[in-house]
């Protein structure tokens, strides 16, 4: 059996110390020798010697020095050995350690009688104990703090003791007289300790009695006054009007810790308006005082979850909170705005707006590493707040389409999807919008971003002016055609020497290396200088970026091209009166098809045209030539319409989810109801009726109902031992984040008594056990509760096994009986949750972890097959339901859930429908740690079969 050990000392166990040259060092007169020899007994000690030849010599040769530091190593010799036999008995050579430490504990030496009453505090034996307790209450007088202090927890740990009361029986009263009369902050800390572990009565009175000097406490006291009123509120709910003022008075203190603590426990045990107002102001002011990070990431959580639970009071202090953006730590930031954009209302919004626009003009301006990351979160909670509201959009869009040509592609993405939002939702903008991109459109640098620039300009230039200036805003970006001609090849060389001198002028050039081939420079240059006279310097110096994108082979961008040129020629033949003009915008825009497909496959490029664009700008091509109306309907309207649905459908999505938030609780239909105007208000403050009418409301909302349901209780007991064994055992198992709390019960089924009774755990994978159960002696047919916990560290599949152990009276040898092994499932551990498609595809390309599952099922419709993966998995469906509509014979679906550890579990489900009507295809798990992907697989190896 192990024992408890009240010191850990870390010992390298490469050259152990022999006994002998310890006992040599021990006898000698050097000093250093002494403390080395001694500082070696206690590490052997520590890991399990029992050196018995030592006691004696330390007894002769160790207690009479005079020397501190031996002295303080005689005390944890002493605290570590064994000073009882194997009965519980105390052995008779300890008698020789009590005459040293009454000494000690009457030593001139203040260090000396300090440390040993703080010895006292971990011996457990009552004999040697007992002859010390008049010097301990000697030092309770003594004139040094720092003594008084160690004698009142040692008298604590006294009176802690099985036979404590009756040492000292009259302790909390001596104490509590310590108390009335300490001055010293830490052994007054200690005092009132004392009466608050053993005598909560007089801790309690003591503090009522002293209420209005509270606030004049040291820090240490006022941390224990706080413990006390959580532990009296929590078993006396009626009597906490009055300790609730003591905290709000301590609101004020010097300490922060102080002040962390009261708005935690005002927090906790009230839901009064003022009360809570106080908490959350006491957050705000400690977000912007404190400098240090952690501090400011943990009043954030705790501000967020005042956001859940009250979010009226705290949309009055979204400001303050906005003030944490003034922090560089991108963490800290991306807390207040997932904060902020949940306390947005209309009376809020303009203020939150205007700030954060201010905050985007700062990224501007300064060099910081992370401001392209910083201005992307601010874009995403700018373009949230113009969804909500959309009557900001127009204070905002111009201000944002400064940064399409952003050098942070993520943030030019962002806003470029923003516009493309705004402009459908806000006609109104559509004009000014579209404006402004053709002015700035020859500053995008990005491809994707250049694309849906590009449909936009597609599908929202709707004026002959408009489409004119569209077109001609394309024709000027791409340069002059052709793009490539065979006549140029020879010129290669002297063009290549052009190069540097043409990039310095170009911003086109994003990728010299590509540009670096000679003909391709020297005709984007050429190109470039010639647009020179017409128009305005700026513009013609950095036009061309489109020409620049697709000399590096991105004919996507080509396709999407070809595909807004078509679009602005058909609309030109509705808004177009002159058939001169129709004709020749179509002959321009067939040219450039016809150049972006020479170019695609002349060889001078690393690689040819895809076939996919080759069909597309084909397509185009047979379109100019020969349009019919319906085809006409579908490029004009129909694109247009299934943006409008894919934006309702993601705005049914979000109204969805915020109503599964807004949890309804509903009272029992006999809950008595109290009404706040027929209430007694007898000698009630404002702050205590407001929390009674709280408590009143939350117990007819049903809020303190306890929802465990028992019969649900029962399905997560889990059997250890069989029923025919001599212990039976079962264990209800409880997950609560990072830890498992096993609650076993353990049945002794004989006629005998079992002594020594012990659960031997051990776990597999990254489950750890915290502490070992203790050896328990059950009577014939009794039970016992054992507790068991395990910290758990990572998201995946454990096992915990174990057995029990035990001797019986006439059995000299031991009965192991072994149990069932418990299974901690993955599904405890993992959350559905929600991430943009394009957060989804950053991380399927970084996660480098992939665990890739065949489809093995008798379920025949793909649809049915995807709900049963989601429901076994507890996951999310990323994919629209519209999108998964009809039956094609075909599923692609994206799921998503997030662990209580904040890792991510990306799952991808194809499956595709037999000839014989069985279903076939991949499910593919990635995750940034191995033990989800593999655990999640084998979950859903495990029940992908279905049809039961």
């Amino acid at each position: 059996m192990e024992k408890s050990c009240t010191l850990l000392i870390h010992f390298d166990k490469g050259t152990p110390a022999i006994a002998n040259e310890i006992k040599e060092a021990l006898e000698g007169n050097d000093v250093p020798a002494k403390i080395d020899a001694m500082k070696k007994a206690i590490m052997l000690l520590l890991n399990g010697e029992t050196l018995p030849q030592l006691f004696i010599t330390i007894v002769r040769y160790v207690l009479p020095s005079e020397d501190h530091t031996v002295q303080k190593l005689l005390l944890l010799y002493l605290e570590i050995i064994e000073k009882t036999d194997t009965k519980g008995r105390v052995l008779p050579e300890m008698i020789l350690i009590c005459q040293n430490l009454r000494n000690n504990l009457q030593h001139p030496n203040e260090y000396i009688r300090g440390v040993t009453l703080r010895f006292l505090c971990r011996l457990n034996e009552t004999e040697i104990i007992e002859p010390l307790i008049p010097s301990v209450l000697q030092n309770l007088e003594h004139r040094h703090p720092f003594i008084r202090r160690n004698a009142i927890l040692a008298v604590m740990s006294i009176y802690k003791l099985p036979q404590g009361e009756q040492l000292l029986v009259d302790a909390p009263e001596m104490i509590e007289k310590v108390l009335s009369a300490e001055q010293d902050a830490s052994a007054k800390r200690n005092a009132f300790l004392m009466l608050f572990t053993c005598a909560q009565d007089r801790a309690v009175n003591y503090l009522l009695t002293h209420v209005d000097r509270v606030s004049e406490w040291g820090e240490l006291l006022q941390m224990v006054v706080l413990e006390l009123i959580r532990k009296v509120c929590r078993t006396n709910r009626a009597e906490k009007g009055k300790y609730i003022k003591i905290i709000i008075s301590l609101l004020n203190a010097p300490s922060t810790a102080v002040i962390y603590e009261c708005a935690g426990t005002l927090v906790s045990l009230s839901s009064a308006p003022t009360a809570i107002r106080a908490a959350a102001n006491t957050y705000c002011q400690l977000l912007l005082s404190q400098s240090d990070n952690n501090v400011k990431l943990i009043v954030l959580d705790r501000l967020n979850e005042l956001k859940s639970s009250h979010r009226d009071i705290m949309v009055d202090l979204i400001m303050d909170v906005l003030r944490a953006l003034s922090s560089p730590n991108l963490d800290i930031r991306r807390k207040t705005l997932d904060i902020v954009l949940e306390l947005i209302t209309p009376r809020n919004i303009n203020e939150v707006v205007l700030m954060l626009k201010k905050e985007v003009m700062k990224t501007q301006s300064g060099e910081l590493e992370k401001n392209g990351e910083y201005r992307q979160m601010l874009i995403q909670a700018i373009h949230s707040c113009a969804i909500k509201f959309p009557e900001v959009a127009s204070t905002v869009v111009h201000l944002l389409m400064d940064f399409l040509g952003d050098s942070n592609v993520a943030s030019a993405i962002d806003v470029v999807v923003f516009v493309r939002e705004i402009i459908e939702t806000n006609p109104k903008l559509r004009v000014s919008i579209i404006t402004r991109l053709l002015d700035t459109f020859y500053q995008i640098r990005a491809a994707r971003v250049c694309s849906c620039a590009l449909w936009i300009i597609g599908e929202y230039c709707l004026s002959l002016s408009e489409v004119e200036s569209g077109m001609a805003t394309i024709k000027q970006c791409l340069g002059e055609l052709p793009f490539y001609s065979v006549s140029e090849e020879g010129e290669a060389t002297d063009a290549s020497k052009k190069t540097p001198q043409a990039n310095s002028i170009t911003v086109s050039s994003r990728r010299p290396a590509v540009l670096a081939d000679g003909t391709y420079a020297t005709q984007s240059a050429a190109s470039e200088t010639a647009f020179s006279a017409p128009t305005v310097v700026q513009g013609s110096l950095a036009s061309g970026n489109l020409r620049s994108l697709l000399l590096t082979g991105d004919f996507f961008l080509g396709a999407v091209i070809a595909c807004t040129l078509t679009k602005l020629v058909l609309r030109l033949q509705e808004v177009q009166p002159s058939k001169v003009e129709v004709n020749k915008a179509t002959t321009q825009a067939l040219l450039i098809f016809v150049s972006m497909l020479q170019l695609g496959q002349s060889p001078v490029l690393p690689h040819p045209i895809d076939n996919d664009s080759t069909d597309r700008i084909v397509l185009c091509i047979r379109l100019l030539c020969d349009t019919g109306d319906g085809i006409r309907k579908i490029w004009l309207q129909s694109c247009r319409q299934s943006f409008v649905k894919m934006l309702s459908e993601k705005q049914l999505r979000e109204t969805e989810e915020l109503k599964a938030k807004a949890q309804v609780s509903h009272a029992q239909p006999d809950d008595l109801i109290d009404f706040y105007h027929l209430k007694s208000r007898k000698g009630m403050s404002q702050l205590e009726l407001e929390d009674e009418v709280q408590d009143d409301l939350k117990r007819a909302t049903g809020e303190f109902v306890n929802d465990n349901d028992d019969a649900n209780k029962l399905n997560r007991i889990l059997q250890l031992t069989g029923f025919s064994d001599p212990v039976y055992a079962e264990a209800y198992v409880t997950v609560h984040h990072y830890d498992i709390v096993l609650d076993i019960t353990v049945i002794n089924r004989t006629k005998e008594t079992l002594q020594n009774l012990c659960l031997e755990l051990a776990t597999m994978g990254d489950l750890k056990l915290v502490e070992r159960p203790q050896n328990y002696t059950l009577a014939p047919e009794s039970s016992k509760q054992i507790k068991a916990n395990i910290k758990v560290s990572s998201t995946e599949t454990g096992v915990i096994f174990g057995n029990i152990v035990y001797e019986t009276s006439n059995v000299l040898e031991r009965t192991v009986v072994v149990l069932n092994d418990i299974h901690i499932d993955i599904m405890d551990y993992i959350s559905p949750a929600v991430c943009t498609d394009a957060a989804f595809r950053t991380m399927w390309a970084e996660f480098e972890w992939e665990n890739k599952v065949a489809v093995n099922t008798v379920i025949q419709d793909e649809k049915e097959f995807l709900n049963h993966i989601i429901k076994s998995t507890n996951m999310k469906c990323l994919t629209p339901v519209s999108a998964l509509d009809d039956e094609c014979g075909f599923l692609a679906a994206n799921l998503y859930a997030k662990s209580v550890f904040g890792e991510d579990a990306l799952v991808n489900l194809s499956v595709e429908k037999q000839a014989d009507g069985k279903l076939s295809g991949y499910i593919r798990i990635r995750s940034k740690t191995q033990g989800i992907a593999l655990s999640l697989g084998d979950k859903i190896t495990l029940k992908q079969k279905g049809g039961g």
